[in-house]
Order: C-alpha cells, then structure tokens, then sequence
C-alpha cells in the first residue's frame, strides 16, 4: 500500500497494487502541466481509495484523457484515460517511492533540448 498528497494535503489518497516501474513523458503537453517532464505509476482506479478530495479538480486535457490536480495549491496529481480501468498518479507526490525504478522514457522525440536523459531505461520516441 503507497500513500501520497498534494502539497497543501486537500488531496490525500491510498493505492494499492501499484506498477513498480515509473514512466517518464516527455511530450510537451505533460512538460506543460507538469513544469518538466511527467513521471508516474499506475495501478487500477478501483485500487486507489481517497482519504481526502476536498481540492480535487479533473481537466480534460484532451478528447481521450484528463488530468488531477489540486485546485488549492496546484500540484499535478493524476493522469487516465476517459475508457480505461487504471489511472497513472505522479511519482513525485507519493509519500514513500524507494521502491519504485525507472522503467522507460516515452515522446523522447518532444523533450526539450535544455536536459539530457542519463539513465539506462529504455527511451521511445512515441508512445
């Protein structure tokens, strides 16, 4: 079982059977929302359970996805897909992510020039 919150902890929420590898996005719509690049996990909708989501608010970022975040302090939470049964949260607001790795880079090809990837996962250029 992980944990994790928002920075302000309106959004506070338990998952369980959580992926064990991370995925970082380099499109350029997850650097826009995210700052940087998007790093996540995923786990069924069903294994999350909501302590707290009180600050909770969905964005439909696209015909096919939205996103979570906190509408009190802005983090970047959640990401799922409209028609499907899992929902990726981000990395980063996990309380405990030791273990966790890195499994893969996708959208390689829209990552912005000013950063280089060093690690050994494996790097797409698409999805």
């Amino acid at each position: 079982m992980h944990s994790g919150q928002c920075e302000c902890g309106s959004v506070r929420f338990e998952v369980k059977n959580l992926r064990s590898t991370v995925t970082a996005c380099h499109c350029g719509q997850c650097r826009r929302t995210s700052g940087h690049f998007w790093a996540s996990t995923t786990a069924s909708k069903d294994d999350f359970t909501f302590v707290s989501d009180e600050g909770l608010t969905w964005y439909k970022s696209s015909d096919w996805a939205e996103r979570g975040f906190c509408a009190k302090c802005g983090s970047s939470l959640f990401y799922r897909m409209l028609k499907e049964d899992h929902m990726s949260v981000g990395a980063g607001c996990l309380d405990d992510s030791s273990d966790l790795t890195m499994g893969r880079h996708i959208f390689v090809k829209d990552k912005a020039p000013y950063y280089e990837i060093t690690c050994q996962a494996p790097q797409i250029d698409t999805y």
